[in-house]
């Protein structure tokens, strides 16, 4: 299993997403950059969050809908 986090550079904390690793990773990846850029929010795809603790607190997501939400409301 991975994950996809998202995090900002300026908030505390990241959303977190299990994902399978493959194209339609990579094609989300470019959806969510090109949407919100990639100056500002970091994306990356781990294995283990725990591994991670840089980017807690986490909130877990079940959706590129859902992800896609969060990070709308966090950019407000």
């Amino acid at each position: 299993m991975r994950y996809l986090v998202a995090k900002w550079f300026s908030e505390q904390g990241s959303l977190v997403m299990a994902v399978k690793p493959g194209q339609e990773l990579v094609e989300m990846m470019r959806r969510i950059e090109d949407r919100f850029g990639i100056s500002d929010l970091q994306l990356i795809n781990i294995s283990r969050p725990s591994a991670y603790g840089e980017y807690e607190p986490f909130e877990f997501v079940h959706s590129e809908e859902q992800l896609v939400k969060r990070l709308e409301q966090q950019a407000k």
